[in-house]
């Protein structure tokens, strides 16, 4: 069998990998994935009669799965997810069970598979190329929006089309938005990584 070439083994698959270290890296990343979440869940505001608020989370899920990975992403999302039974980091600094088996509750559990999805996509090259990232993001975003109207629909009980409306709809423009964000800010920071390796 022919030895891999050393330096193909350290070529980084997602972005977290450029930052030297393992473990205390991992789990400093993975904290501040969670705490990327936690912040861009203030960023928040209701459009009626939907239960469901718009943040800045779907946003920060995309990020943190394209950065991490998707082991790494998926464990910020689910610590995420664990500390605001707790904590004050939902959506309109909310906490506790309760919002969890709320209108929203479907969405958080959402999180962490789409960051595990986007994740497995950005470990093959997925957020190295605008279209791919922009596709990447929608892909996680339909995770999202998948769990997010069961619960929903769990969670109401009203129709199905009033679920559809009030639980995707509305967010269909602002989830593109999102996206387009994704598809420029991973592509440029893959290329910043690029020329830093050029320089040495």
């Amino acid at each position: 069998m022919t030895a891999l070439n050393p330096a193909a083994r350290r070529q980084p698959r997602v972005l977290a990998d450029v930052i030297p270290g393992a473990r205390v890296r991992d789990a400093l990343l993975i904290v501040g994935g969670a705490l990327l979440t936690a912040g861009l869940a203030q960023v928040a505001f209701s459009i009626a009669p939907s239960p469901v608020p718009v943040t800045g989370q779907t946003l920060a899920v995309g990020l943190v799965g394209a950065t991490l990975g998707a082991r790494r992403g998926a464990l910020s999302l689910a610590l995420y997810l664990v500390a605001g039974l707790f904590l004050p980091v939902y959506a309109d600094a909310a906490q506790g069970w309760d919002v969890v088996w709320s209108a929203s509750g479907g969405y958080l559990v959402g999180f962490v598979v789409a960051a595990w999805a986007v994740g497995a996509l950005a470990e093959r090259g997925a957020d190295r190329r605008a279209l791919r990232a922009f596709l990447a993001f929608v892909v996680g975003q339909a995770i999202v929006f998948a769990f997010g109207l069961a619960g929903l629909k769990l969670a109401v009980g009203n129709s199905w089309a009033w679920t559809f409306h009030n639980g995707f709809a509305i967010f269909i423009v602002g989830g593109l938005v999102k996206a387009l964000v994704g598809a420029a800010v991973l592509p440029s920071a893959w290329q910043l990584v690029r020329r830093a390796d050029a320089w040495r």
